[in-house]
């Protein structure tokens, strides 16, 4: 299926040779005899003839074209130009993306990559095979599944059925390890990322067989149907986002193979011209001693001699066509490159590349040279994405470096820059390092020869760093890891700086002077392109992890080179994005959603701040415009109605000519789109005039639209007055830095965390393997037969220790190394210094990008939870600081009116919930200045209604943890002998409850009544629902469970009611800290609402213990169900937080308050008292009762003796109290006592009634007016 060169011939330049007769010898052109002499030295001939120079016929310039041709035809083989037999179809062989496939799929410019789009795509090559022996290679670029092999035309696909599916379809799963034809068996090994599958097929034997990296994996099927009318085409199916690369034959195979003839003559033609090249570079003319010098190939320049010249445009005259074909330029170029960097030493060590490819430039044609620079950069891509990983990383670093010897050349670099095929998209695979799955082909085994892993765990199953009873042999083995890790790092390392290297050079902006846009803004326009588009298929995550970290470093090195140049400015210790760049329009951010809503309603809405703070008018058109296409022709229509002297505040400025492209905005939806300011240049000593600005298609956009020019700020257009005016570095690292934060949101976060199931599952097996070993030292030697199971189990986890522990060296030195956590670090900090500045601007904040916000919640959350302990978050440089200033952040914007995103507020609130978890993120929050601190809880307290609650309620609740009654515990004590759940969750972290915040919470509700009174209203509403709720749920479930007939209760309804049930608690919880904190809230009844939020709080106190504590009731039989989902639902946490309530305003009270708690919660018709008897286990029915009932004295561990005496004291004063009221026998005073009754808009109702009414609703419960007073009502005399 070779294709044999593919391409037409390409027109040259007609370059006129001078002869010797042509040229006078002043010129520089050698006498006859010493030409001749250099021209059969540099062009040899391989037949035998006359060795002495007397003897030859001499050769110059007018006999070299012909004696040239003739070299070449020699020994040249022929190429039968019909068809091969055995094969039908077009040359060369490419995909058929035209019909045939099934699914939606992306193919590449050269229709040999694919990348599945949808369910299950199929497609196959646009060629067959009916006789003879056929193969070809697919290059595996994700791991996923795949079933690659031969189909016949009548085949048919879906979105269910591919390649094998089918009875005349045969196909190698790699991913399954199985082959397929219709029926399915175990086959071969298993692929990774990187690996190349060769399928052969056999049409006289009747037999398909594949290999995996050059290896067979034996015949997979014989048999196979063959005859007229029988043809088979390469195809494949795959599923969504997996992608392949096919090799028919057009470029060299990676495992050459016999079935495949390589284009022979071309080949032969190549290596002769080449052999022609490497003649001119080692020979040298001495015209004084009028002979020929050899010297080292390596130390020759180009110093535009004329016989070397003209000697080498004779060769280029038949190199340059053969160089743009991807066969030549990947076997014979590449390769000849590649051996010149084979001496080791620096790329700078090596200048013949810069003058090779010098030489390029000034013989070759312009789309030549373009073509033979664009697939060699493809051949160098495929070549290191697809090269097999070696200890010392070997193929990685010598594509590298050849990479960077050609971007080292300043015209070549540019024009890859700017050339669209060639983009930042698909270089970034030169920046991802791939993780190996088999170790032992990688070479793992010699490089880390001993392996480690942690045996020794805390009661929370978390590894211990450094455990006190570690053996010797173990401490040796893991010193022995750990040597062997820095080995590896060391290797990866070199790899990286090359990775950096390359970047740097991309990002050169010290060749503006040269022909074309510098080096960086080429990049910069690219790798927005990138940052936008950032197709996850075309550009998979773990490749934008390494390219990210590559990036970062590149950039703070060009930051921190400007800032030495220029000290004033700020370094890349102290980067941020300057606000103005989220709404001048000189960055558009697309799709993505701003903090406070889409652009064009903060357009509208905020345009009066934009004028008055940063200076800036939005165009109309740009307000009313509803799409580009709309835009583009608004522009087109009103640039000639705009005068050029225009003054910026009485219309639009004059519209550069390049701006007027009626394509823009129609070419590509896809690309970025940047504003471009016109406007006027800002005098500092006048009043700043204001600048109207547009948008501009980003590769539109010039080097003075970025960094600006005369008064011009560029990209900082519209600065504010709160911002300072500091210099900063290169305006174009400016936005790539914020492509890096846009780049980390997208997909970087994501692929972090996946990659720590190695980690995860490292410590699994650990535990499994030391749990194994704990039970063989317990087995009992009567018992071989168990003893050699575990033996066996034994091995199986140490073997899988073996291999995970090296994977996982690898991939802490790639993902999770000491300079990536930094990396985060800072990116993390250019977020917060970021949102700070934005925040300073007021209401243009609403304008930062939601993307800012997550990236500092998301980086935390990485360096907290991914990134390993041995590193240490606290060794951060100014990590107390950061951690303090992002708590200012979630503390001041989870509640900020300028954020109206739901997801946005939501993000916040779950960070803030998880920060106040950890102590030390506490203390952070408590380290905010004491402003802050109290608007942060003032919102906390706000009333339940109308906007989510459960968070707020829930950050509360942490606060107070292990303050509560009974409330110390981590994990409830009927779940501690289960399996441990992670460690890491912030549920499940040890109580550390903020004095200092229950502190301000405590002020807050003491002085401000209403907000007191309104934030417990809708704290005890919201504990009525939540009840009820639950046990309206419960009582569904045990009728469920209860019929005769099999049933399934939905796991969503589990869920649900234990949700219910744990909001209650949560709810309860705050209630006690209220009381605990500010008891006059209820007992003070000189207060308007403390008596009726005392009668409401026994109510719901009541209504609890009466459903919780009876025996054989609802809610019992439902938790002796332990139903999977209703694990957290137990006696325990409800009693325990319904007592600690009791307790705080019936034993700690003073006199006053107790008497009126007591009278309060006994005068209620729900109360009963053996359900306060039922918690010290005092209100069972029968001692000799089987089944042990709830007790407060069984939790010894969780509930201290002093709570316990409190419950005793509680539990005895009312029982002294209710034989008082129940020996009473007096008549209450009616409710609507005269003195209770009250006037509301001439309508009369008790004063408890109205003032319950009054906390929900402001309309009058008879009329429906609206309340405008209240007044006590005194019956007449009279009456």
């Amino acid at each position: 299926m070779s294709s044999k060169g593919g391409g037409t011939a390409l027109t040259r330049r007609n370059y006129r040779l001078a002869s010797d007769m042509d040229k006078p010898r002043s010129t520089g052109i050698v006498n006859e005899k010493l030409l001749s002499d250099y021209l059969h030295h540099v062009f040899p001939s391989t037949k035998q003839g006359p060795t002495l120079a007397s003897l030859r016929k001499p050769l110059g310039f007018q006999d070299l074209p012909a004696h040239l041709e003739k070299l070449l035809s020699e020994d040249t083989p022929t190429e039968d130009g019909q068809a091969v037999d055995g094969r039908l179809g077009p040359q060369p062989v490419v995909l058929d993306h035209t019909s045939g496939f099934e699914g939606l799929l992306f193919v590449d410019d050269d229709l040999l990559g694919v990348i599945g789009h949808s369910n299950f795509s199929s497609i196959r090559a646009t060629t067959c095979v009916y006789k003879g022996k056929w193969a070809y290679e697919v290059l595996i670029s994700s791991q996923g599944l795949m079933q690659i092999g031969w189909c016949t035309l009548s085949c048919r696909f879906n979105q269910e059925e591919g390649v094998g599916d089918t009875p005349d379809s045969y196909a190698y799963d790699g991913n399954r390890v199985r082959k397929w034809n219709v029926t399915t068996t175990n086959y071969g090994k298993s692929w990774a990322a990187g690996d190349i599958v060769s399928c052969l097929i056999d049409l006289d034997e009747g037999t398909i067989t594949f290999c995996l990296n050059g290896q067979s994996l034996g015949t997979a099927f014989t048999n196979i149907k063959m005859g007229p009318g029988i043809a088979y085409f390469p195809a494949i199916s795959l599923s969504f986002k997996e992608s392949v690369a096919f090799n028919f034959g057009s470029r060299p195979l990676r495992y050459p193979s016999q079935l495949i003839n390589p284009p022979a003559a071309d080949l032969m033609k190549a290596h002769k011209l080449l052999g022609y090249i490497k003649n001119v570079l080692s020979t040298a003319i001495d015209t004084q001693e009028e002979g020929l010098v050899e010297k080292d190939c390596a130390v020759w320049r180009l110093h535009g001699e004329p016989t070397v010249l003209v000697t080498l445009a004779h060769i280029f005259n038949h190199f340059a066509p053969l160089m743009c074909k991807v066969y030549l330029v990947e076997d014979v170029l590449m390769n000849f490159l590649l051996g010149i960097l084979e001496g080791g030493g620096s790329v700078d060590e090596h200048p013949l590349i810069q003058q090779l490819l010098d030489l390029f430039w000034l013989l070759m044609e312009d789309h030549e040279v373009n073509e033979c620079l664009k697939q060699l950069m493809m051949s160098l891509l495929r070549a290191y994405r697809f090269s097999p990983i070696i200890p010392d990383l070997g193929f990685q670093i010598h594509y590298l470096r050849l990479t960077t010897a050609i971007l080292r050349h300043e015209k070549s670099r540019k024009y890859l820059l700017s050339n669209l095929t060639f983009d930042v998209l698909r270089s970034v695979v030169f920046f991802y390092i791939k993780t190996p799955l088999r170790v032992k082909e990688a070479g793992l085994e010699e490089l880390i020869p001993t392996t480690w892993w942690p045996t020794h765990f805390d009661k929370e199953g978390k590894d211990e760093l450094e455990p006190k009873d570690e053996s010797a042999d173990e401490r040796l083995r893991r010193r022995a890891y750990e040597r062997g890790c820095q080995r590896l790092k060391k290797r990866i390392e070199v790899v990286e700086e090359l990775q950096v290297q390359i970047l740097r050079l991309l990002l050169n902006n010290k060749d503006k002077s040269t022909v074309g846009k510098a080096s960086h803004v080429c990049f910069h326009m690219r790798a927005l392109c990138v940052f936008e588009q950032h197709p996850t298929a075309l550009c998979p995550p773990e490749y934008m992890v390494c390219f990210l970290h590559r990036l970062i470093t590149a950039v703070r090195g060009c930051w921190d080179e400007g800032h030495r140049k220029s000290l004033s400015s700020v370094s890349s210790d102290g980067a941020y994005v300057p606000p103005q760049l989220f709404y001048n329009g000189k960055v558009d951010y697309f799709d993505l959603q701003r903090l406070g809503g889409l652009l064009s309603h903060l357009k509208k809405t905020l345009k009066d701040d934009l004028a008055s703070k940063a200076n800036i008018i939005i165009d109309p058109a740009e307000i009313q415009a509803t799409s580009m296409d709309d835009l583009d022709e608004d522009d087109e229509s009103g640039a000639a109605q705009r005068l050029p002297g225009a003054v910026a505040m009485g219309g639009a400025l004059a519209r550069p000519s390049w701006l007027s492209s009626p394509t823009l905005g129609r070419a590509n939806r896809f690309l970025s789109t940047a504003a471009v300011s016109l406007m006027t240049p800002r005098r500092p000593l006048s009043q700043p005039e204001k600048v109207k600005v547009r948008t501009l298609a980003v590769e539109q956009r010039t080097e003075e639209d970025i960094e600006g020019s005369y008064g011009n700020d560029g990209l900082l257009l519209g600065r504010p007055l709160e911002e300072p005016d500091q210099p900063n570095a290169d305006k174009s690292l400016l936005e790539i830095v914020d492509g890096i934060v846009m780049m980390y949101n997208l997909s970087v976060h994501q692929q972090l965390g996946k990659m720590v199931v190695v980690s995860d599952d490292v410590h699994e097996y650990a535990v499994a393997l030391k749990d194994t070993e704990e039970k063989i030292a317990r087995c009992p030697a009567r018992r071989a037969d168990i003893l050699e199971e575990l033996q066996k189990s034994q091995k199986v986890f140490a073997e899988k220790l073996n291999h995970l522990s090296r994977r996982l060296a690898w991939i802490n030195a790639t993902i999770y190394s000491k300079e990536k956590m930094l990396d985060i670090y800072w990116l993390l900090c250019v977020c917060i210094r970021t949102i700070e500045h934005a925040d300073n601007t007021g209401s243009l904040f609403a304008f930062t990008p939601e993307f800012y916000l997550n990236v500092a919640m998301n980086a935390y959350s990485a360096l907290k939870n991914y990134f390993s302990p041995a590193n240490g978050m606290d060794e951060l440089p100014g990590y107390e600081e950061t951690l303090t200033q992002l708590a200012a952040i979630l503390a001041k914007h989870f509640a900020d009116p300028r954020i109206v995103g739901t997801d946005i507020k939501d993000s916040l609130m779950q960070a803030l919930a998880s920060y106040v978890c950890y102590p030390q993120s506490l203390r952070a929050v408590e380290r905010i200045p004491e402003e802050q601190r109290v608007a942060m809880m003032k919102n906390l307290l706000a009333p339940y209604e109308q906007r989510p609650w459960a968070q707020t309620n829930w950050i509360l609740v942490r606060l107070w943890r292990g303050c509560g009654f009974g409330y110390r515990y981590t994990r409830l004590p009927h779940l501690l002998k289960t399996k441990p759940e992670d460690a890491n969750l912030p549920s499940l972290q040890k109580p550390c409850p903020s004095l200092l915040l229950q502190r301000h919470m405590a002020e807050l509700l003491s002085m401000d009544k209403d907000m007191a009174a309104s934030f417990l209203n809708s704290v005890l509403n919201q504990l009525n629902w939540a009840f009820s709720e639950f046990i309206g749920m419960i009582q569904e479930i045990q009728q469920a469970a209860e019929r005769p007939e099999r049933n399934f209760v939905d796991t969503r309804q589990l869920k649900v009611c234990a949700t219910c049930f744990d909001l209650s608690v949560s709810l309860l919880r705050v209630l006690e800290m209220t009381v605990t904190l500010v008891p006059e809230i209820f007992l003070d009844w000189s207060r308007p609402s403390a008596e009726l939020l005392l009668r409401r709080l026994a109510q719901l106190l009541n209504q609890v213990l009466n459903r919780v504590t009876a025996e054989k009731n609802l809610f019992d039989r439902v938790v002796n169900l332990r139903l999977p989902g209703l694990e957290s639902v137990d006696h325990y946490p409800i009693l325990v937080a319904v007592t600690g309530i009791l307790v705080r305003i019936l034993v700690d009270g003073d006199r006053q308050g107790v008497s009126r708690a007591a009278s309060v919660l006994l005068s209620d018709p729900c109360f009963q008292l053996h359900s306060i008897q039922h918690l010290l286990g005092e209100g069972g029915e029968s001692s000799s009762s089987a089944r042990k009932h709830f007790s407060l004295h069984a939790y010894t561990d969780y509930i201290s003796e002093e709570e316990k005496h409190r419950v005793e004291l509680m539990l005895a004063f009312l029982t002294e109290e209710s034989k008082q009221a129940a020996a009473s026998t007096a008549v209450s005073t009616p409710l609507f006592a005269d003195n209770h009754m009250i006037s509301v808009t001439s309508c009369f109702l008790c004063r408890a009634c109205i003032n319950q009414h009054l906390m929900n609703n402001k309309d009058c419960f008879f009329c429906k007016a609206t309340i405008t007073g209240v007044e006590d009502y005194s019956k007449p005399a009279s009456s």
